[in-house]
């Protein structure tokens, strides 16, 4: 039998009742006394330091030095993935060769890589900035490479035909075929660079949300450890959005009227 068709109009309340749902089952959680207080601390307590963290100008030079290493990170690996996985999708022989290795490496956790990274740009932003780039390159050339399979070679032998130069081609041809899966390998690229900046500042920073976050757990303020990692969840969120929002215009932009 054929299921109900979903009411769009219905989305936003279910959303609303998931996340009170999931407050309710935190609050009861900490109040039943099942757990220590310490590890599911109350949400009223998580909220009080959140509103702390937020009118607290430290928070903000954390803040600032990871949105910094994540942005930058994020942007330099995006770039080099991009041309990557324009040079290999260009070249068929080329992406079959390196195909195993780039997918073999995308697959490894990214953590492993930080004593090398440390090694070539030292323990201060550098190290992270380049743990950003290196998480971000791979969803990228995957995602570009793949999309360029997809592309029409048709228009390829149109543009040759009329002597257009190689950045012509990709000006006029690549870019505009490859909106879609840059999108798909930007947001995905986001949030694996989210994740190995803040890993790489837990294990060796001076500064940044994840060293903030590490050092209320050393000192067992859970409540606090949990403000910090609820509010990095929200600026990772508002930069998801805007980048689908961003994603979004540029498909119906590239769309045919």
């Amino acid at each position: 039998m054929a299921g109900r068709a979903l009411n769009p109009a219905g989305v936003p309340a279910l959303r609303i009742a998931t996340l009170v749902g999931l407050w309710a089952a935190w609050e009861a959680a900490a109040r039943t006394g099942l757990f220590y207080e310490g590890v599911v601390p109350s949400s009223l307590l998580v909220l009080q330091s959140m509103a702390r963290h937020v009118v607290d100008p430290v928070f903000y030079s954390h803040a600032w030095r990871s949105i910094y290493e994540i942005g930058l990170g994020f942007a330099l690996g995006t770039g080099i993935g991009m041309v990557g996985g324009i040079a290999l999708g260009a070249h068929a022989f080329s992406n079959k060769a390196a195909a195993p290795y780039i997918h073999g490496l995308a697959s490894t956790p990214k953590i492993v890589f930080l004593p090398i990274l440390m090694l070539l740009f030292g323990a201060g932003p550098g190290s992270k900035i380049g743990m950003g780039a290196f998480s971000a390159f791979f969803p990228m050339v995957i995602a570009i490479a793949a999309g360029m399979g997809e592309i029409n070679p048709v228009h390829v032998r149109v543009a040759r035909s009329f002597n257009a130069s190689t950045w012509q081609i990709v000006r006029k041809v690549y870019l505009p075929s490859l909106v879609e899966p840059a999108i798909t390998g930007m947001r995905l690229g986001l949030g694996v660079a989210i994740i190995g900046v803040l890993l790489a500042e837990i294990k060796f920073s001076d500064r940044g949300l994840g060293h903030l976050a590490i050092q209320h757990y050393n000192f067992f303020r859970v409540a606090d450890m949990y403000a910090v990692l609820l509010l990095t969840f929200s600026l990772a969120v508002l930069a998801n959005g805007l980048m689908s929002r961003v994603g979004t215009a540029l498909v119906r932009r590239k769309a045919p009227a």
